[in-house]
């Protein structure tokens, strides 16, 4: 569940449970929300699981396991992937240097199985590895604002790059304040404090300095599908990186890890084993839905929303080899019939900062 289910049950939220976790879905206005965010700013609880990995060989450990390097210095982290044998990926999480520890941020559903994987691998190392999600409490905000929100209400400065952090408080409460990726397309913050404080933390966000208009995961998908965002749920889960463009989860010149050599393989070659695209369409198609280019099958829709931002849905799609280039005019077969629609150009909407997500095939 989430760590203040009460404080949003007083705001009329609906819930819905992803990765086996209790979450926002929305608020009862999704689209006007959505707006308030990509204007000002926005704030959400995460359904985040947390791993704490420690001990003297921690940093070789995780490094060896992951696709990205794993950063040295304290107060800074990376975007990862884990892959299976084949070179899929497993799960993708966030690893930040935390001095004396390292902090993983995962989907919630794979906190876990990962853990316990984990700690079936260590043999002489000095590695302990804990769950620690029910210890932390993790709240976005994001929009164009974001920094003034941030500075508004915490001692800690905002901090200049993605993926560094600072520490300080908000009232009574300590906190540590991490730079995200903008996979909303807008400039982005992660607070992440204990789960006493959390009820305290959300309503300083929310409601003093700089206001910020409380969103749920409805509001999200629109984002990041506006911003080229692929998430883990709908487009990552059990694909090779190389097919989503994902050069930001993974250090090509890396030592080995598991299903390195594949993924190396294919970027050797030139040529991904398929390609996230977006679509413009003149209805909504549902997820599983193939699109086709005349009798020729390409590929199949993984997520699909009504865009506030363009007045009209849009979706992604992941499609066989290369795919037809921008602006090809393809359909849709949905239960109701065929859908036209444009691939497009991603991203959809340019916010104030470009998501590091956003597929790249160069």
């Amino acid at each position: 569940m989430t760590v203040i289910e009460s404080v949003h049950a007083e705001h009329d939220a609906r819930f819905v449970e992803r990765g086996g976790r209790r979450v926002i879905d929305h608020y009862g206005r999704p689209a006007r929300v959505h707006r308030a965010v990509r204007k000002v700013v926005g704030v959400i609880e995460w359904g985040v699981g947390v791993l704490v990995v420690a001990g003297e060989d921690r940093h070789a450990f995780v490094d060896d396991a992951v696709s990205n390097r794993v950063p040295e210095t304290e107060g800074e982290g990376c975007y990862a992937l884990l892959l299976d044998p084949d070179g899929s990926i497993r799960t993708d999480l966030y690893v930040f240097n935390a001095g004396g520890r390292l902090l993983l941020f995962t989907p919630p559903g794979e906190t876990a199985p990962l853990a316990e994987d984990w700690r079936g691998k260590v043999f002489i190392q000095d590695v302990t590895i804990d769950r620690a999600t029910e210890d932390f409490a993790t709240f976005g905000v994001h929009g164009p604002k974001a920094t003034e929100k941030v500075a508004s209400v915490c001692t800690a400065s905002a901090p200049a790059d993605q993926l560094t952090f600072e520490r300080g408080s908000m009232g009574e409460a300590g906190v540590t304040v991490i730079r995200t990726d903008a996979l909303a397309g807008e400039r982005g913050f992660l607070v992440v404090c204990g789960v006493d404080d959390a009820a305290d933390v959300y309503d300083t966000l929310e409601n003093r300095g700089l206001n910020a208009a409380p969103f749920g995961y409805r509001t999200w998908e629109m984002l990041t599908l506006e911003a080229g965002t692929p998430l883990f749920e709908t487009e990552l889960a059990g694909r090779i990186p190389n097919a989503l463009g994902l050069r930001n989860a993974v250090d090509f010149e890396k030592g080995c890890f598991v299903g390195q050599e594949i993924v190396s393989r294919i970027e050797n070659r030139g040529s991904p084993p398929g390609r996230l695209v977006g679509l413009s369409c003149t209805e909504l198609p549902a997820a599983g839905d193939a699109v086709q280019d005349g009798d020729e099958s390409l590929g199949e829709i993984t997520r699909a929303v009504e865009s506030p931002a363009l007045d009209g849905p849009i979706a992604f799609a992941v499609l066989d080899g290369t795919g037809p280039p921008a602006e090809t005019l393809v359909s849709i077969e949905s239960t109701d019939g065929p859908v036209d629609a444009e691939i497009e150009s991603l991203p959809f909407v340019e916010g104030s900062e470009r998501s590091a997500r956003i597929p790249d095939y160069d």
